[in-house]
């Protein structure tokens, strides 16, 4: 056949009821034929998928990407970055603090090393380190028995040349915590002079025994019945008029030894004297029911107090070296 045409049977294709079915096909082959590949086309998956992959806009069935589940994760990104913003609002809150903490350490640290310079310069750096450790550990003595009292207080604050001082944020229940309170600085203060006579013994040092001697006249000044001295506080729950006999001891005092500071204690001590004195004198009831002290509590207070005032005294005698035959003892 010179033409190239001819004619084939068709290949069997199942129709519809299954049977095959033979269509003639005509196929025309040239004399350089080109083998066309057509690529077979998937039929549609029986579990009813998509075969060109999601649909743009589903549902939200689980599938898709659909707006119910780009909402989801706008939610949950929402509560991650509130719960993030809530950890770092109490991180910030620990770290203030924490600072705040590290502020009283600091403020203490600070006068403490203030005091020490400027006691150097007179006394020398040892007798300077050794006295501002002693005014620590009589105000130590406040502050254990305020925390006991559940009062709060400031941190230790150093005055050059005039102590140190802790300061009550509020009034104790009564004036027999007050008494309490006010006593504990002397009780610590006197013990630490005598743990510093005590080693001075053993050293045999000159200038240990003459810091315990400072030691046990400071405590000795803190006993004064006056505010606010610690015996003034111990006045409240004993005899509240002791306070007038206290300003009026301070003020001679002031005027025998002309001292500057002196004055300081004279003014603020007959403020607050007056002051104390003008409040108790309204006979209210919160006024009653604070200066009530029981005669045995008060027996108690007034033992402790001058049982001190003689150990103090004691204290001072065995350990006075500032003066010896004629030789004045110099503290650097």
């Amino acid at each position: 056949m010179d033409s190239g045409d001819f004619s084939l049977p068709a290949a069997s294709v199942p129709g519809p009821s299954g049977a095959p079915t033979s269509l003639p096909v005509a196929q025309s082959y040239p004399s350089q034929a080109h083998t066309t590949v057509i690529a077979p086309v998937p039929a549609h998956p029986s579990g009813g998928e998509n075969p060109f992959g999601e649909q743009r806009g589903g549902r939200g069935d689980g599938t898709g990407s659909g707006p119910p589940r780009n909402l989801r994760k706008r939610i949950g990104s929402m509560l991650a970055a509130i719960g993030a913003a809530i950890a770092k609002f109490f991180t910030v809150i620990k770290g203030f603090l924490l600072i705040l903490l590290k502020v009283k350490f600091l403020t203490t640290v600070g006068t403490a090393f203030v005091s020490v310079v400027l006691y150097s310069l007179v006394f020398g750096w040892w007798f300077a380190v050794g006295f501002v450790v002693l005014l620590f550990v009589h105000e130590m003595g406040h502050v254990i028995q305020l925390r006991r009292e559940g009062i709060r207080a400031t941190a230790p604050f150093f005055i050059p040349f005039m102590g140190a001082v802790v300061g009550m944020k509020q009034m104790p229940d009564d004036a027999l915590a007050e008494a309490r309170v006010g006593l504990a600085g002397p009780i610590l203060g006197t013990a630490g002079a005598a743990v510093c006579l005590a080693i001075a013994e053993l050293a045999n040092s000159p200038m240990l025994r003459a810091l315990a001697y400072v030691g046990f006249f400071i405590n000795l000044i803190n006993l004064v019945p006056m505010t606010p001295f610690d015996g003034g506080r111990a006045m409240a729950a004993m005899a509240p008029v002791m306070w007038f006999f206290g300003l009026f001891v301070m003020l001679v005092l002031l005027l025998l030894t002309h001292i500057p500071f002196l004055l300081i204690f004279v003014l603020f001590g007959g403020y607050d004297t007056y002051r104390r004195w003008k409040l108790r004198g309204t006979g209210s009831p919160q006024q009653q029911a604070y200066y009530r002290v029981s005669p045995r509590n008060r027996l108690l207070v007034g033992m402790v107090y001058v049982g001190l005032i003689a150990l103090l005294a004691v204290g001072m005698l065995h350990s006075e070296v500032l003066h010896y035959g004629t030789h004045t003892f110099n503290l650097r």
